[in-house]
């Protein structure tokens, strides 16, 4: 298990959609490996194969110690509840950053785990919005684009702040 370099935004690989994953070999174990090392290193709560610039669509979340590091291969939302929640989402490549998005309260996910095995699952809160968060994501939507441009913006503009900040001698 290796911890990996994560992509910072406004990396474009980050705006790219990812490729469905095709082989179920010992490559994606490792790969399923290094992002859940690299995610607990960033420290984060979920994380896409695409943040450490590998264009595949695999996530890992680990939202508690019960139920432990879960891994999704080629994700895909089948269906959403009308009711949204709005929570607060950040980025292991937006450190820092931070902000109340609208999601969808419930969702039920279709998947394959790291066998290639297709794999069905509901979930409401945090994990709904994880689900949604990455998923996003692996389709090549950063997740302050589901905030208003005046919102945006102004991130964007701290991330730049802060991005100078760090530069300067």
């Amino acid at each position: 298990m290796t911890i990996r370099p994560i992509v910072r935004y406004p990396d474009r690989r980050l705006a790219m959609p990812a490729r469905p994953v095709t082989a179920f070999d010992d490559g994606l174990r490792e790969l399923a490996a290094d992002l859940l090392e690299t995610m607990r290193a960033a420290p984060g709560i979920g994380i896409t194969a695409p943040h450490i610039g590998v264009s595949l669509r695999v996530v890992v979340l680990e939202l508690d110690a019960k139920t432990g590091p879960q891994t999704y291969v080629n994700p895909h939302i089948e269906w959403a509840s009308p009711e949204m929640i709005m929570h607060r989402e950040g980025s292991v490549s937006m450190p820092g950053i931070n902000d109340e998005v609208q999601r969808h309260a419930r969702v039920r996910i279709s998947y394959q785990d790291l066998d290639g095995t297709t794999q069905s699952e509901e979930s409401d809160g945090l994990r709904a919005v994880c689900h949604q968060h990455e998923i996003d994501q692996l389709d090549g939507l950063f997740w302050i684009q589901r905030l208003s441009r005046l919102k945006r913006e102004r991130l964007v503009r701290k991330v730049e702040k802060m991005s100078r900040g760090s530069s300067a001698p």
